[in-house]
C-alpha cells in the first residue's frame, strides 16, 4: 500500500516503513498526520478524490538535518560586481507508520466471504424450469449455426 501526500508544498510517495524529508516542522508530540492526500493505492486499487477524503497518513518525527548547500554567485562582467550568498534548507526527518482508509476493515471482511471470479464462472446456475432450460439450450445450439451459415455467404459476396 502506497499514498501520495502533499507536505512542505511538494509531494512525496509513501509506503508505511519510509523515512522521507520535508521542510522543517515542529510539533508538539512526536506525531504527525498528513490529511491533504492525492492518492492512496491499495493491493492495486487505487482512490482518489471523495473515496480519500478522510484517509489520513500517520508518522513519527525522527529528527532534523540540514540539506545540501545551494551556492549562489551574482557577477557582473566590467563593473567589479561580484557577490556570493548562500543557503543550506533545514529538513525534518519523519517516519511514515500506517495509512489508514475509512472503512478499510469493512472491505476487507466483505472480500473474504465473496467468492472470486474463477468461483463464480464455475458453478452453472440451476434452471427453475425445465421448459427454459430447454429453449436456452436450443438457443444456444441454434446460434452457433446460424453464424456458420452466414460466414459463407458473406466470403461469396466480398469475393464478388
Amino acid at each position: 500500500m502506497y499514498a501520495v501526500i502533499k507536505a512542505g508544498g511538494k509531494q512525496h510517495r509513501v509506503q508505511p516503513g519510509d523515512v522521507i524529508e520535508v521542510e522543517l516542522m515542529h510539533s508538539k508530540d512526536d506525531s504527525v498526520q498528513f490529511h491533504p492526500l492525492l492518492v492512496v493505492d491499495d493491493d492495486n486499487k487505487t482512490h482518489v478524490g471523495k473515496e480519500i477524503a478522510k484517509a489520513v497518513v500517520t508518522g513519527k518525527l525522527v529528527g532534523e538535518q540540514k540539506g545540501e548547500k545551494v551556492k549562489v554567485f551574482k557577477y557582473r562582467n566590467k563593473t567589479g560586481y561580484a557577490r556570493h550568498t548562500g543557503h543550506r534548507q533545514m529538513y525534518t526527518l519523519v517516519e511514515i507508520g500506517e495509512i489508514k482508509l475509512p472503512g478499510q476493515r469493512a472491505t476487507a471482511k466483505k472480500a473474504a466471504v465473496e467468492p472470486t471470479p474463477a468461483e463464480e464462472g464455475s458453478e452453472e446456475p440451476k434452471p427453475k424450469s425445465p421448459a427454459r432450460s430447454t429453449a436456452a439450450k436450443a438457443a444456444a445450439t441454434t446460434a452457433p449455426a446460424a453464424e456458420a451459415e452466414a460466414e459463407p455467404e458473406a466470403e461469396a459476396e466480398a469475393g464478388e
